[in-house]
């Protein structure tokens, strides 16, 4: 017997189809504990073909990829990131902003987004595009930032849904005054909407629960050291 399943893995809203053949267990089991897991399996093969299908769905709606963006939109970024704090140097702001679109386009080209983010990560992890993980959007950008050497803005990283039993964990770039915490940064996600940046102050974001990259891997860390946790999730470093 064979089953799909949606499998989700760490750092990116990686997720991927995979097959895996189920041996008849009832003779070890005996006919209740048997039936129990028929019912359970059958439970997670109706969520399977729903996370499936809404896959599908996604597939075949909105546009995604590299995108137009006009100088008003910049703009808007760019007074966004001023508002940050009186810290800000105004041509650091102009700067990062536009960087911030430019590259995101750049590299929405060079992981050849077509599809919507769940969509692409089953690519990447199937071998069949080269990197469009959240995380690969977070790191690539951070890095860019990072090279403009800036004095008055700190390029962060958070990650979300670390805690989740059911949802993917999900990593992002934020910029911030210089010294600046977290709450009082701005969210860079060129992966949330498939290679289209979304920005906004990490309170405005309320999709996410935003945390420190470096609180969530000291906690992975901790739990490693106690023998409560094997690894990081599939896919994630500590590093």
């Amino acid at each position: 017997m064979f089953a799909v399943s949606l499998e989700g893995y760490s750092r990116g809203g990686d997720a991927h189809l995979a097959f895996a053949s189920r041996p008849n267990r009832g003779a070890a089991l005996g006919i209740p504990g048997y039936l129990s897991q028929i019912e359970g399996q059958s439970v997670r093969r109706l969520r399977s073909f729903w996370a499936v299908l809404m896959v599908l769905v996604l597939a075949a709606c909105g546009n995604y990829g590299p995108t137009v963006v006009s100088a008003d939109e910049v703009s808007q970024l760019e007074a966004g990131l001023l508002a940050l704090g009186p810290e800000v140097d105004a041509g650091e702001a102009a700067r990062a902003a536009r960087i911030a679109f430019e590259y995101t386009a750049f590299l929405a080209r060079e992981y050849e987004i077509t599809d919507p983010p769940l969509v692409h990560n089953t690519k990447v992890n199937m071998g069949l595009r080269p990197r469009g993980l959240c995380w690969h959007w977070a790191e690539d950008l951070e890095n860019r930032l990072l090279a403009e050497e800036f004095q008055t803005l700190d390029v962060l990283r958070a990650i979300a849904n670390s805690e989740s039993d059911w949802l993917i964990d999900h990593s992002t770039a934020l910029l911030a005054p210089k010294g600046g915490v977290l709450e009082g940064a701005m969210v860079l996600d060129p992966w949330r909407f498939g290679g289209t940046l979304f920005w906004g102050t990490v309170p405005e974001d309320t999709r996410y629960a935003w945390v420190p990259q470096e609180v969530v891997h000291a906690k992975w860390r901790a739990e490693i050291r106690a023998g409560t946790r094997d690894a990081p999730p599939l896919g994630a470093t500590l590093e």
